[in-house]
């Protein structure tokens, strides 16, 4: 059979323990090359939590026996999913560390590179002695080490050009097998105007008066909030914080929140399904990450005209194609808040850079369009999957 395209329509089956928007950035890269090739293919999701509808798409709820510890329901997933997808499937897409799938998208770095990255002589020596001893990492180092064999032809899709080096360094065997496939945003909607932006605020239950900088992820620590709220001590007193992401997250964060002295200035709105909203409510995107492999966020950000400050590409993927002071601002230290601040208030002030930054991050984000990118993805399946 043919897709509308004019090329096979496959069957294909795609792997994922959380197949919901507010998942993380993981979930919606799925989510999105999903809904996009829907129409020309046969897609089967697998999933353990699923939170999501598309016309023409197949979902198949995985058992969920092992919540705790996470490893244990890890190798059940993969063993799961390998008996359910065993057969009738072209391909098997897997964002999952499995042993099978003969595409994997990697979108976090390897536990391998983790935890030997740097590591010397006696350092080496006791990490690998921790690793032996600890069921746990010998799962998870077993099921990378499987999912990169690419012996069987399978291809290894990344997320950024900064994890080639990674893979590189972690499983040289591999490298000719990956290629990067990055995430994109739906459409280009440019930014609020104030309407859009008083109904924004209305709804999250934020201030109408001030300047909101956003943060959005799941991770509070990895993406950089303690950075940040030590960063908004500096900012004038009409700045505030608001903070899109996992709410179990806040109670982790009790000290610095105390430490910081700016709980009044902080919104807490918790995993929203569609962050449009958050972008709209917004005057800028502060991402100072300590590690993302790409960083949906800034993309989608740019594509709403925020200016963003994000962390250098030593810490955040996108950054590596991202101009410094021509599509975004860049922390060479996301871990500096006085530079954080500064980068800041620059964006919060200075009218006729935030309109440069603007134009610039729209030009950018319409250079990365799902349509065109699910172009790259389906192209991956049609090799693997040996058909023209």
């Amino acid at each position: 059979m043919s897709g509308q395209s004019g090329k096979p329509r496959l069957r294909i089956a795609v792997l994922n323990r959380i197949f919901s928007a507010t998942g993380g950035g993981a979930e919606r890269y799925s989510i999105a090359l999903v809904e996009q090739l829907a129409q020309r293919h046969e897609i089967h999701v697998f999933a353990q939590h699923i939170n999501h509808q598309w016309p023409g798409v197949h979902y198949h709820r995985i058992a969920l026996p092992f919540t705790k510890p996470r490893w244990i329901n890890q190798l059940w997933f993969a063993l799961a999913t390998w008996w359910a997808t065993r057969a009738d499937f072209d391909v098997v897409h897997s964002h999952e560390s499995t042993w099978h799938g003969c595409v994997q998208t990697v979108h976090v770095v390897p536990v391998r590179y983790s935890l030997l990255q740097g590591r010397h002589g006696w350092r080496l020596a006791l990490r690998w002695l921790k690793i032996v001893t600890s069921p746990r990492l010998l799962t998870y180092l077993a099921l990378e080490r499987t999912r990169f064999d690419a012996s069987d032809g399978r291809c290894i899709t990344l997320v950024s050009a900064s994890q080639l080096a990674v893979m590189a360094e972690s499983f040289p065997h591999s490298a000719a097998a990956c290629q990067v496939v990055t995430p994109g945003v739906a459409t280009v909607p440019g930014p609020a105007d104030a309407a859009q932006r008083r109904a924004a605020r209305t709804q999250l239950g934020l201030p109408q008066a001030g300047r909101c900088i956003l943060f959005v992820g799941n991770d509070f620590r990895k993406k950089g909030l303690p950075t940040l709220l030590q960063a908004l001590a500096a900012l004038p007193p009409d700045c505030y914080l608001a903070v899109v992401g996992n709410a179990a997250q806040k109670a982790l964060l009790q000290q610095e929140l105390q430490a910081s002295g700016q709980s009044t200035r902080i919104y807490f709105l918790g995993a929203l399904s569609a962050v449009d909203v958050a972008y709209q409510a917004a005057d800028c995107l502060a991402h100072p990450t300590l590690e993302d492999t790409f960083a949906m966020v800034v993309l989608e950000a740019l594509a709403h005209g925020l200016p963003v400050v994000v962390s250098s590409a030593g810490y955040c993927g996108i950054a590596a194609l991202l101009r410094d002071g021509q599509d975004a601002l860049i922390l060479p230290n996301p871990q500096d808040a006085p530079a954080l601040a500064d980068a800041l208030r620059r964006v919060l002030e200075d009218a006729q850079l935030v309109a440069h930054l603007r134009e610039q991050g729209l030009q950018f984000a319409r250079q990365h369009l799902w349509s065109e990118i699910a172009l790259q993805q389906e192209a991956v399946y049609l090799r693997v999957a040996q058909l023209p």
